[in-house]
């Protein structure tokens, strides 16, 4: 678990658990919104399209049949893969390209129908939207008639240049590290891990390391909507693909097209804001998973913190052979928490570990960390320390961290301490600067933005909504609350969130800001 939540791995993980059982208010680039060695947004507006190379603008995408590969099988024949070349840093256009692997499915509806592409963000940073696209295309059936569906592995990730900073092996051998560090001791033993993980993803980046920020992606997105031969940009962001929405509309508000972003994340809060308010999110989908299952939430939670105390002075054994220790346990907690339908798994892990067997919750937290039957680790957890720690200046000390631990517990008993802890150990002595304090996201003169607020979201809280829509400007942000658990709303069952998202993107039809689905 981490700061931004990983929606594209949580599904991918979520349908193996079914089946087992950052911004101101204003519109300008003030100290700290910036993004350091990036054109300005006027700068990339007025020549981000006009000022680019023929090379890049007038490349034709090689549409072939998709491949498998180390973590994801080939799709189906109705897939097609290409390569999409960028500039590796966007100040020199003209300079060294890297390769951005795509993959589309083209609309069924012929040309007459046909709206453009619809290019899919699930989140991260550093999902695959290569591998994620073909199973969530069920969930966005009814787009595909008038849409493209498209979506890529944006750099750094997956196919896309994606970087490997640590072996299976030390992954692994991580694991018995203490995430919540009790001892002087294991605060350096901490620290040292975190310190050495950076070492290695700059090592195994090299220097792409320094050019994947999500302004740098946004710039990608708008030459692959060039490149598709779009006019306007139609997008479907979900949890960070929501952050990475409300940057692309502030560096190229007037080629917003129909863009919904859902599972919001809040703009406006730091890296450490990012970290209170997912441990008030998991804390409050606890909570409510707790009360669906007749307990008192303080109480259940009282016996999960108990749970754990006990878990860091003792790991449990498993059936694996391995050990499930209090940071693997919190992360098992945390995966159920992304889709009601997953409680009962929870319900069952946590009765075994009671009862002294850490099998369930350990499973869990392995499908969280992408983490196989062979021992094999997949890489986004990778791609978003990378990602996050470019985005992010904050750079917390031990000792600033420590005095703010108590504020931590109290937001969540449960999730504070780690979460606390995590805002230190992401990136600390991280090879590259940070490049902004929070997003910029404001985009005066957009189309309208559709937002959509789930009130039980463990992941990106429910507030990050009203937030975004505040940033994006009047006339702009359109806000969309549904009264549902788990993280991320549209395709959860909820038929009034389904037909207002379909409306918008398929007619155009802009709902009343302030609309409720419950």
């Amino acid at each position: 678990m981490s700061r931004y939540v990983r929606w594209a791995a949580a599904v991918a993980a979520g349908l193996l658990v079914a089946g087992c059982s950052s911004g101101s208010s204003g519109g300008g680039q003030d100290e700290g919104k910036a993004s350091a060695g990036q054109p300005s947004a006027a700068t990339s507006t007025a020549t981000g399209s006009a000022a680019l190379p023929a090379s890049l603008t007038s490349q034709k995408l090689d549409w072939s049949r998709c491949k498998a590969t180390s973590d994801s099988a080939a799709p189906g024949d109705e897939w097609r893969c290409a390569t999409l070349r960028v500039p590796l840093d966007w100040s020199k256009p003209d300079g060294r390209t890297i390769g951005l692997a795509l993959i589309r499915e083209q609309a069924s509806g012929g040309s007459g129908k046909r709206i453009g592409s619809l290019l899919f963000n699930f989140g991260g940073p550093g999902g695959s939207g290569v591998s994620t696209m073909p199973y969530y295309a069920s969930t966005v059936s009814a787009l595909r008639e008038r849409y493209d569906l498209v979506s890529w592995d944006p750099r750094g990730v997956g196919a896309s240049e994606g970087i490997r900073c640590r072996s299976d092996k030390d992954i692994q051998s991580a694991e018995s590290i203490d995430a919540t560090p009790d001892t002087a001791a294991e605060e350096t033993a901490y620290l040292q891990d975190a310190a050495d993980f950076g070492k290695g993803c700059e090592k195994a980046a090299g220097t792409l390391i320094a050019h994947v920020s999500t302004t740098d992606t946004a710039r990608d997105m708008d030459l692959m909507r060039q490149v598709l031969g779009d006019s306007r940009m139609h997008y479907f962001g979900i949890s960070y693909g929501t952050e990475l929405g409300g940057v692309y509309a502030h560096l190229f508000p007037k080629n917003v097209g129909r863009l919904i972003l859902d599972a919001v994340v809040d703009p406006t809060a730091d890296s450490v804001g990012q970290e209170k308010n997912q441990a008030a999110g998991f804390q409050r989908a606890l909570d409510d998973y707790l009360k669906s299952t007749g307990q008192d939430p303080e109480q259940g939670s009282q016996k999960i913190v108990d749970l754990l105390t006990r878990l860091d002075a003792t790991p449990l054994p498993t059936s694996s052979g391995r050990k499930l220790t209090q940071t693997l346990a919190i992360t098992g907690i945390v995966l159920p928490l992304y889709s009601q339908d997953s409680w009962p798994t929870l319900t069952s892990a946590l009765k075994a570990a009671e009862e002294g067997d850490g099998s369930e919750l350990l499973s869990l937290a392995d499908q969280y960390n992408e983490r196989d039957s062979s021992g094999h680790y997949g890489t986004t957890t990778h791609s978003q320390r990378v990602i996050s720690c470019l985005d992010d200046k904050e750079r917390p000390t031990l000792a600033q961290t420590k005095k703010r631990l108590a504020e931590f517990e109290k937001i969540s008993p449960v999730f504070g301490d780690f979460l606390g802890w995590d805002s230190a150990g992401w990136c600390h002595d991280w090879p590259v600067a940070g490049q902004w304090d929070t997003p910029d996201a404001s985009a005066p003169g957009a189309a309208p933005i559709l937002l959509v607020g789930n009130t039980g979201d463990p992941a990106t809280p429910y507030e990050g909504a009203r937030k975004m829509a505040d940033e994006l400007g009047k006339g702009v942000g359109v806000e969309l609350t549904w009264k549902g658990e788990g993280h991320g709303a549209y395709g959860s069952g909820s038929d009034c969130v389904d037909s207002t998202v379909n409306a918008y993107l398929l007619d155009g039809t802009v709902p009343k800001d302030g609309k409720v689905c419950s």
